[in-house]
């Protein structure tokens, strides 16, 4: 990749200018988030500090904030869902890809045997993942279940792809990138929640306008989730699975161009969801209601997603909401750190 200059600052494009959905939050928020969050302490995955920054990140907003209307059980499985993918993430952000697939099959084999007891001395993810299921299974339909399993399974195999990329310092194409990072955004295995209590049929899942507009919103989250987590990733060195980083060692840009790339693809994107909105079918009135709410919280992921950006301390620290208004970021030094910092060896503190 050639050396480009980046500029010491930069501004965020306004990526939500004009998006019709408002931001909405579940009435369960705080409820719900005391009771996961005191789950995922149990385990006491972290030390002392790294909670205290972990749970600065508030992923339970992000939860709340993407399933405003799911009743307290379920809006509890999407919680914990968060809690799971977010610990996936420290053991597998910096895994070489061999361990990787290690850590991949034990949560799949975890989530496929929920009422199997883990293997005594195993790593504590596979029992983050067992129980996170096993209480989830009880307000899941079949349907959803197997949908779930299905997402999960395609979202960890791509976490290995991304870490077999890492271990040969391969920077994929812009297509080649898409492809990968719409699974390992998580967000197909993060739509299953809107529906655990329905059993929407495949065929309506599969419709080629579901799947266009399921994409598309996809493809909005990834680049609002590499917009404000580059800072963060170019600061530790990790900055390979990124959209920006992608942009500009294929286009030859610096940053700004980058940036300025970034800001018309999701313009693009954000007309052409609401082109294939406004094209959906008229469900058949057994399934409307449920198809109707599923959608909606599917395009709902868009600003909910956006929000819990800023409004969390994941990825600006205390100055979220201030940076979310003037849009500018200063350009951390490299190895500075930011977001939620581990102390210490995280695949030593994450045993059980």
């Amino acid at each position: 990749m050639p050396v480009l200059s980046t500029p010491f600052s930069y501004r965020l494009p306004q990526t939500l200018a004009g998006w019709p959905w408002p931001r909405i939050i579940n009435p369960y928020y705080e409820q719900v988030k005391a009771e996961s969050r005191a789950w995922f302490h149990s385990f006491g995955a972290f030390g002392p500090k790294s909670q205290d920054a972990f749970d600065k990140c508030d992923f339970w907003l992000l939860a709340s904030l993407s399933y405003p209307f799911l009743d307290k059980a379920r809006l509890r499985t999407g919680c914990d869902l968060m809690m799971l993918f977010f610990v996936f993430d420290e053991y597998t952000d910096l895994s070489h890809g061999d361990d990787v697939r290690v850590y991949a099959d034990m949560v799949m084999d975890a989530l496929r045997n929920p009422h199997t007891p883990r293997p005594a001395g195993e790593i504590l993810l596979g029992e983050v993942a067992r129980q996170f299921w096993e209480l989830a299974v009880k307000t899941a339909t079949p349907t959803a279940q197997k949908r779930f399993i299905d997402a999960f399974t395609r979202y960890t195999d791509s976490v290995v792809a991304e870490a077999r990329d890492r271990d040969e310092t391969h920077v994929r194409s812009i297509d080649e990138y898409f492809k990968i990072r719409r699974f390992t955004i998580g967000a197909e295995p993060s739509y299953v929640p809107m529906e655990l209590a329905m059993d929407i049929p495949d065929d309506v899942i599969a419709h080629p306008t579901v799947v266009k507009l399921t994409q598309l919103v996809t493809d909005v989250i990834l680049l609002d989730n590499d917009l404000c987590s580059y800072n963060k990733e170019q600061a530790n060195g990790e900055e390979l699975h990124n959209i920006l980083t992608i942009v500009m060692a294929e286009l030859g840009v610096d940053l700004i161009g980058a940036l300025d790339w970034l800001e018309k693809r999701h313009a693009e994107l954000n007309e052409a969801i609401i082109e294939t909105w406004n094209s959906l079918p008229v469900w058949n009135e057994d399934i409307r209601d449920n198809v109707d709410e599923y959608l909606l919280g599917v395009v709902g992921w868009v600003r909910s997603n956006d929000s819990w950006n800023f409004e969390s301390q994941r990825y600006f620290g205390t100055d979220g909401l201030e940076i979310q208004k003037h849009r500018k970021v200063t350009l951390r030094p490299k190895k500075a750190g930011l977001g939620c910092p581990v102390d210490g060896n995280p695949l030593q503190e994450l045993m059980i």
